[in-house]
Order: structure tokens, then sequence, then C-alpha cells
């Protein structure tokens, strides 16, 4: 019985080990993102720094792991068996929880999902020892559970949301009007003493109130920090101030944010491994706990020892805490989908416009227009003078008169100051709620605390508020999904295991497994989408009619090479009836279509990059975009619909339609590789006889039209079919058409280029 239980323990740990990764891969985004947004350093500077704060922050976590023993509910009240099935579900269900959340990108609270867990995975057990111990008593399942202290956790974290939104705003808000968006100046001279005050109270809250969780302090130098705490505030403040004011006298390059920044990125990883750490191991540490209890009684009954033995206050081990530090710090390299997550939330606070993950709802809608209605009343109460003077203060366009001001917001999301507002403010409520051995969500902490940020900075402006609204909603919406599917799957394993035993935890494993493995897939296809069409963004380069065309023709070779082998594939499948085969086409037709809609979306960030002397180069390469997406859209329609008519089981194509299909498909095959070869060689001589060619390609379009109204005449064509039909010919003109402007408009580019003619 005892190897029985030491294999749960073993799976317990390697549960752990997946955990770590995945929750790291979600949580990177809470100490990440500002540096990143900001791009404060570079990106392996600011990984190492993290790094470190990371495993620093590993051994002040010990105070909390005491959440996962005793926080929830009461052992005392478990078998230790039971106690085992309570551990096993929680791991299982927030390994697929949190992976699944970090396929997708979106941030969500470890901290939740390990309450909700541990409560649903207690209160399925309860229920069930009391259906079989005493059926009918229903009122007894609230003494399993430690009510008070699960409500206290939970309505923190809730309450957590309200105050890092506004304390953040605030924060923002009164350092914006202090330092402006063009705070070079003002930097240099109140710079050291917001850098004193910003570092002094990170130190506070991170050495004092943090101390006291520490594993590797005795009770002695907790005393004497606890006794000197506001003496070692003054210190900290004088020295911090005179020290970044020494270093800015004497090194010019010496910036004052980006060391705050980069202090405060250290600071956030330390508080989030000390808050959050627990949300990974704590369970498994506990199991491992109940394990030893149970092998220090001889001849227990696992069955029936209750494990009062978890109701005390136990030491976690520092090297175990080390060994946790060092796989986030691991993690943090390697994994993919925290780059995904923090990706996110970067681009819900940046400061200027661009492509929007999410579209408007009707409720950002309305609520925008609502607050704007009581800003306009607001603004309307304040006096003339305070209001103009307030918004010369926030005015950007000071900051655009300024080259070097101009590259570092053009280079970043937003700047330093908004960046060391996000995260002094974010470690300094996450330390604080640690030293309250309360397990804050530090998700809801700095995500709120960014957005916070970004409002108050006016980052919401008219032309992003209602999607900024909408992605922040469904985030937050996806927390209390959270919640109930946390509380939900582990009720639902706790269950399965209780009846299944050791065959069903084998299983569930198995199926964790599984699920890990297909979401890195998942994952994987997404991430290389995104890049394929990202790839030829770059905000960092000036663009002109030389390089443009070297950044891009490429991108639109690329895709417009795709368009007669998908066109062939989807008259192969709709020949053969391939539902497999046409589904795989209209994805891969839809990402065609979403490749060619980013350009056109982010065509203004083009444009914006131009040298001034090129406008009728942006004039054409909108010309190029505008053909490229109507070619992509009409592929697309013609995949969809093949793929539409053959999932509806309708009548598939007739002999005569395939061969014509063919014969089309051959044609145009030969036109682009033409048309390729034109853009790819800037050899436009040709252009005449590509245009011959494709008239010929309508007329036999014409032809073929003529043919199925023959065909329908004469009842051989039914009536789902000849709608399919003529569409496909319909899409096909619309194609032809469009790749030949798109053709002409490229060629005029290179003219106004004054590109030589290669003939």
């Amino acid at each position: 019985m005892e190897t029985f239980y030491l294999i749960l323990v073993i799976a317990l740990f390697g549960l752990a080990f997946s955990d770590l990764i995945v929750g790291v891969s979600n949580d990177a985004v809470n100490f990440l993102n500002s540096a990143i947004g900001a791009k404060a350093a570079p990106f392996k500077i600011i990984m190492l720094i993290a790094a470190l704060g990371v495993v620093a922050g590993a051994t002040f976590s010990s105070g909390l792991m005491e959440v996962a023993r005793k926080g929830i509910f009461n052992p005392e009240m478990f078998f230790f068996s039971e106690i085992m099935i309570i551990f096993l579900a929680v791991m299982i269900t927030d390994v697929i929880l949190l992976d699944a959340y970090n396929t997708f990108g979106l941030p969500t609270s470890t901290t939740v999902s390990i309450v909700f867990e541990l409560l649903g995975a207690a209160v399925a057990i309860a229920m069930l020892k009391v259906y079989y111990a005493a059926p009918g008593e229903v009122e007894t399942i609230a003494s399993y559970i430690n009510s008070s202290n699960a409500l206290r956790i939970i309505s923190g974290i809730l309450l957590s949301v309200v105050v890092a939104f506004s304390i953040g705003a605030f924060v923002q808000y009164i350092a914006r009007l202090a330092f402006t968006f063009n705070y070079n100046k003002n930097i240099r001279t109140f710079g050291a003493i917001w850098g004193g005050l910003a570092i002094t109270a990170i130190t506070y809250f991170m050495l004092l109130k943090g101390a006291k969780g520490a594993s590797f302090m005795d009770e002695t130098a907790k005393a004497w920090i606890a006794s000197n705490s506001w003496t070692i505030v003054m210190v900290s403040f004088v020295s911090w101030t005179i020290i970044l004011q020494l270093l800015s006298m004497i090194y010019k390059k010496f910036n004052i944010l980006k060391t705050i920044v980069l202090v405060g990125t250290f600071a956030l990883a330390m508080a989030f491994a000390g808050n959050d750490l627990v949300n990974f191991i704590g369970v498994p540490l506990a199991g491992y706990d109940s394990f030893l209890a149970f092998q220090a009684a001889p001849d227990a009954d696992p069955n029936g020892m209750l494990m009062t033995a978890l109701s005390g206050k136990i030491r976690t081990d520092t090297w175990m805490l080390l060994i946790a530090g060092l796989i986030m710090v691991v993690t943090l390299y390697l994994s993919k989908k925290a780059h995904s997550v923090i990706q996110t939330e970067v681009n819900l606070g940046r400061q200027g416009e661009g492509s929007e993950r999410f579209s408007s709802t009707l409720f950002s809608r309305v609520l925008v227009r609502n607050v704007r209605l009581v800003s306009s009343g607001v603004n309307y109460v304040i006096p003339g003078p305070i209001r103009r003077s307030i918004d010369n203060r926030f005015d950007m366009q000071k900051v655009r008169e300024s080259n070097i001001a101009q590259q570092q917001i053009d280079a970043s999301s937003f700047d330093l100051i908004r960046a060391s507002v996000n995260l002094f403010v974010a470690s300094i409520l996450i330390a604080f709620a640690t030293s309250l051995k309360l397990p804050l969500s530090t998700t809801y902490v700095t995500f709120m605390v960014a957005m916070g940020t970004s409002l108050a900075d006016g980052a919401w402006g008219r032309e992003s508020a209602v999607y900024r609204v909408t992605g922040v909603l469904s985030v937050v919406g996806g927390w209390f999904l959270t919640a109930f599917s946390a509380f939900t799957a582990a009720f639902l394993l706790a269950t399965i295991i209780y009846y299944g035993k050791m065959p069903a935890v084998i299983i569930l494993i198995a199926i964790a497994a599984f699920v890990v493995f297909r979401t890195h897939l998942i994952h994987k296809k997404r991430v290389e989408k995104k890049d394929a069409r990202e790839r030829s963004i770059d905000a960092d380069d000036t663009i002109n009619g030389k390089n443009i065309v070297d950044k891009y023709s490429n991108t639109i070779v690329e895709i417009l090479s795709e368009v007669p082998s998908t066109f062939l594939s989807v008259i192969k499948g709709l020949a053969n009836e391939d539902h497999k085969k046409l589904r795989k086409k209209s994805k891969e037709a839809s990402s065609l279509n979403k490749q060619a809609k980013f350009l056109k979306d982010n065509v203004h960030v083009t444009i914006d990059k131009f040298e001034k002397d090129s406008i009728d180069a942006g004039h054409f390469y909108v010309q190029v975009l505008d053909f490229l997406r109507e070619v992509t859209r009409s592929i697309y329609i013609i995949a969809k619909s093949a793929t539409t008519h053959v999932d509806n089981n309708h009548k598939g194509l007739l002999p005569d339609q395939v061969e014509e299909l063919n014969q089309l498909s051959t044609k145009i095959a030969d036109l682009y590789d033409d048309i390729l070869k034109s853009i790819n060689e800037h050899r436009y001589t040709e252009i005449d006889s590509i245009i011959e060619t494709q008239v010929e390609i309508i007329k036999l379009i014409d032809q073929i039209n003529k043919k199925q109204v023959k065909r329908i005449k004469n009842h051989e064509a039914g009536t789902k079919n000849s709608l399919m039909y003529f569409g496909i010919l319909s899409e096909l003109k619309s194609i032809l058409f469009d790749t030949i402007n798109l053709l002409k408009s490229q060629r005029d580019f290179m003219l106004e280029q004054n590109y030589d003619d290669e003939s």
C-alpha cells in the first residue's frame, strides 16, 4: 500500500514539473511586459534580470505554501487517501487548464485556478464522504471547507482587480502630469527623486514585507528588519536618490528611467515567484508532507488516518524552492507560449494605433460613448486655463517634434515613464499581499495596473478605445471562466479518481500529456501563421522606394504563387468529393486572406515610415495591397464555396465541368508563371502579352458560362451545382482582373522609382 502512494507522490511531482512550465508560460507576462513593451534593454538582458528575480523570489515563498495545505479546506477532516485524490485532481486539472489558455495567448490567473481547483476537488470528496457516511446531512459539508479563509482569498483576488486598475491609473496620471510625454528635460531635474522613491518603495515591500516568508532567514534577522524598518526606508531613499543623481551627472548616457524599469522587472519577477510558486509546487509539496506523515505512522490505515499533520506549520526546504525557481528560469528562456501571452498584454496597452487583436462589441461601444459624454461634462466644469494646462501636459505633439523621442515611441509600445509605474505599483501591491500570506493574483494585478496606466496615459483614444475595452473585458471574462472551469473540472476529476482508483489516475495523466502535446502543435502552427503575416512589418526601418521593393515584393509573390495551386487543389477536391482535402485548402486559403488583410490593415504603419518625398510610392503600394486583398478574398470564396457544397452532400461536378475547370486551371497557372516572373525580375515589357492571355482566359470563362446555361436548359445540372459553378467562374474573373491591375500598379510603382526595365 505504501508503494502505491509513493507512486502517487512521484506522479504529483511529475505534474508539478509540467505545471511549472505551463504556469510560467502564462505568468511571464506579469513581469516582462513593461520592460519589453518599453524596450528598456535588449531582450536577453531583460530575461537575465527577470531570471535572477525569479530565483531570489522563490526563497521568499515558504510562508505561502500553507495555502495549499489548509488555506481552502480543513485537512483534519480528510483521510490520507482522500487528500491524495484531491491533490491529484488539482494538479491534472491545472496542467490542462493553464496550457489551454497559453495556447491561445490569453493571460489567466494561476492563483485563481489553483484556489478554485482545491475548492472543487475538496467539495467533491466532502460530498462523497457525507453521502456514504451520513446521507441527508448536506449541511455538514461546510465543516470540511475552510470557508472564512477561502472567502478572504477569493474576495482579495476580486478586489485586486478594482484596486490595481484604480491605483495604476491614479499614479500614472500624476506621473504624466509631472513629467509629460517629452520627459527628457524634467527627468534630469526630478528623475533621481522619482527613481529613489520608486526603488525605495520596491525595497520596502520586497525586503521588509517579503522577508516574513523567506525560507533562509531566522527569526532574529526577521525581528531586526521589522524593528528597524523606517530607518531602512529613509536610508534607502536618500542613498538611491544620491546614487542615481551622481550617476546621471557623471555618465551623460545613464538613463534613470531604464534603471527603474530594470530594477522593477527584478522586483516584480521576485514578487511573482514569492507569491505564485505556491500555485505550481504547493500542492505536490503538501502531498509529499502527507506521505511523510503517513509513513511515520506504523500500520496506519490510509482510509482511516486523518491528516491533522497538515494543520500545523511546516517549513519548506530552501533547496526545493531553488530547484523550482531554476525550472521556472529555464522555461522563461525556452517557452514560445510565454511570448504569445506577453504580446496580448503589450498589444492592449500600447500607446500607438495599429492592428487590433480584438473587435468591438455593442457593450464596449456603448460604454466608450457614455464615458466620452461624462468626460465632456467634466471638461466643461473645469476652468479653461486649468484644462488647457492639463491638456498641454498630455500632448504628444511636442514629442513628435523631437526626433529622438519620436524614435523611442516608434520602437516601443509605450514609454519608460509608464513602464516604471507599471512595475513599481504592481510589485508593491503583490509584495504587500504576500506579506499578509494572501495569494493575490499576480496576473490580475499586473494586467489591471497596465490597463489603468494605459487609460490614464490617453492610450485608449477614439481610434482604439472600443477595441481595447473589448480586449480587457475578454481577458477579465476569461478569468471568471477560469474559476468556473477550474472548480468544475477538479470536482469531476476528483470524483472519477475516487471511483476509478489507480487506472483512472493513469488514464487521466495520459490524457493530460496528450492535451499538452496537441496544444503545443496547435500553438506552433498559430505562431508560424502569425510570423508569416508579420515578418514584412518592421517598425524600426525607414522605408523608401528602394527597400519597399526588397521588403514587400517577396511577400506579395509568395501570396500570389499560392493562388493557382490552391485553385487546382480545390478542383481536385470537388471532382473527388474529398471533404478532408477541401477543408484543408479552405483553411489555407483563409490564412492567405488573413495575411493579405494584415498587410492592408497595417498600411498606415508602413506609409508613416515613408520618406517625405515618397508620396507616389505610397499611393502605388496601397493600390498593390488593395488588389492583392481582393485576389485572396476571391480564392477564399472559391475554396469555401466548394467545401460547403461537398459538406452539404450536394450533387458533385459533372465530367464536363471537371474538364472545363481543369482547362482553366492550366491556363491560369501558365498566366501566373509569367506574372510572377515579371514581378520577380522587375520586367514589364511583356505586360501587353500577359494582358492578351488574360483576355483569352476571360473569353474562355464566358464560353464555359454559356455551356453551363445549356446544361441547365437540358436539365443536366441542378440548382446547387449551378450556383456553385457560376460562383466559381465569377470569382475567377475577379481574380484575373485584380491580378492584372496589381501587375500594372507594380509596374507604375517601379517607373515612379526609376527602376531600369530589364528588357
